[in-house]
């Protein structure tokens, strides 16, 4: 078991390097993520995240409560490190310390490593901007089995902390795939998944889609929708009706009406 540090500095090199990795730069160039909270850091060990550092403060921590995650984290290859209550809000992201925030080496994965569980079920975004709205969906994708997310022209790196804690930690159950539009339509093409694009234009209410076959499901920016690129492509576009004055949901609630239309088919419904 590695040996326990203890840093009780605000100026630690090592707690500057942590504050450094909010940034999508210094995340690029190290290929380094903040994994921050119980179930985030939880679901990362259980994916096999390889955890470069962990730092938990006592201060924060339920001991009896959060026991069994800080015994994980002791029994991995990773250091340990302890901080006091003002080195760790320093590392912190956002306002929910739960005392215990990792740093880890990005999973990275491809088209080639996603494998179906049964009948191929993926969902593919397009420019999607609010780390916020990412880590939704990857929770939707994670309730629903969905079998990957695939991301195109993201406007947003998927190790956001922001998409990591919005996601309570599926970023790391869900496989995520970052990929130009074409190397994911020939991907879909080479496994025969046909392609339904949401569209508010779309004249086929969601519900009367089939969902039971081998299908990708193409969502768009709210303010540009999806791309001519998948229009083209495409299957078939669906809609969700919208009977006030707005035109379109959030996308991450867009998304998760689908997945689970698409469950509720599949499991016989």
């Amino acid at each position: 078991m590695p040996l326990t540090k203890i840093i009780t500095s605000l100026t630690n090199t090592s707690v500057k390097k942590v504050v450094a990795l909010r940034e999508r730069k210094e995340r690029d160039q190290t290929g380094l993520m903040i994994i921050e909270g119980v179930r985030e850091v939880a679901q990362a060990l259980k994916a096999g995240v390889e955890l470069k550092e962990v730092y938990l403060c006592g201060e924060l921590l339920e001991q009896k409560k959060n026991r069994p995650i800080v015994q994980q984290v002791r029994r991995n290859n990773a250091a340990v490190i302890e901080t006091n209550k003002e080195v760790f809000l320093k590392m912190a992201y956002g306002q929910r310390a739960e005392g215990i925030l990792a740093v880890g080496r990005q999973p990275q994965k491809t088209l080639a490593q996603i494998s179906f569980k049964n009948i191929p079920f993926l969902v593919i975004v397009e420019r999607i901007e609010k780390p916020g709205n990412l880590g939704a969906i990857l929770r939707g994708c994670d309730g629903a089995g969905v079998d990957g997310l695939i991301i195109c022209d993201g406007q947003t790196d998927v190790y956001n902390p922001n998409v990591v804690r919005a996601s309570l930690g599926t970023v790391f159950s869900v496989p995520v795939i970052q990929s130009d539009n074409k190397t994911a339509l020939d991907f879909l093409k080479a496994k025969e998944i046909k392609i339904y694009t949401t569209r508010v234009d779309a004249q086929k209410i969601y519900t009367k889609a089939n969902y039971r076959i081998p299908l990708a499901l193409v969502l768009g920016s709210e303010e540009e929708g999806v791309s001519e690129f998948w229009k083209k492509h495409s299957h078939a576009a669906i809609k969700i009706p919208m009977l006030g004055v707005a035109d379109s949901l959030n996308v991450s609630a867009a998304a998760a009406i689908l997945v689970y239309e698409a469950l509720r088919q599949r499991n016989g419904n």
